[in-house]
């Protein structure tokens, strides 16, 4: 029995120092996670990423109207996100729910139940940026870069924007998730 435990110990303290080699370099995380801000809020843009243990942390303290969040290192692909300072409360208690082992649809049910009853925040309007690519494993520049955006209106339709509700081609805007707390447009550009 003790033997077991102790194995267990010292696998448990190799996958954290294991986790620990993954995680890359904070200004690494910071030039990344800055290609999601648009141009006119780099300057001062809080960044939150990962410290050596894989913990979400404050990157780098800013004072202007943008956060903007590190690739996630335990995700496959590679994605950082910017969104306007107002949606923090909302991204915050998505963050808190799924840490809590909570799947997408609960998060979903548990933040509109909160948003409807006064308990969450939800802006009248916010942007997020979303920025993709993949990571070249010599040069750690990021190829194939793309950027789509998102513009939250809580519980805006179909009927109050003129916007389709359906996925639209590359380049025109839709509302998804009409009518619900987590309404927002969706502008995917065509890819090159």
């Amino acid at each position: 029995m003790k033997k077991t435990i102790f194995l267990l110990s010292v696998g448990l303290i190799f996958g954290q120092i294991l986790k620990a080699q993954e995680i890359p370099p904070k200004d690494w995380q910071i030039k990344t996670a800055l290609m999601a801000v648009p141009q006119d809020y780099k300057d001062g843009v809080t960044v939150y990423g990962y410290d050596k243990h894989g913990n979400f942390v404050t990157l780098r303290k800013g004072a202007n109207d943008y956060i903007a969040i590190a690739d996630d290192p335990e995700k496959e692909r590679f994605s950082t996100a910017a969104y306007h300072k107002d949606l923090e409360p909302f991204m915050a208690r998505g963050r808190e729910l799924k840490a809590m082992g909570k799947e997408a649809q609960e998060i979903f049910d548990i933040r509109e139940e909160e948003v409807k009853a006064g308990k969450l925040k939800m802006p009248d309007k916010a942007t997020l940026c979303v920025f993709t690519g993949k990571v070249n494993p010599e040069t750690k520049e990021i190829e194939n870069p793309y950027v789509r955006y998102v513009f939250y209106i809580p519980f805006a339709t179909g009927a109050s924007t003129g916007l389709p509700t359906t996925p639209t081609p590359p380049g025109h805007a839709w509302l998804m998730n009409p009518g619900t707390h987590r309404a927002h447009i969706m502008i995917t550009p065509p890819k090159d």
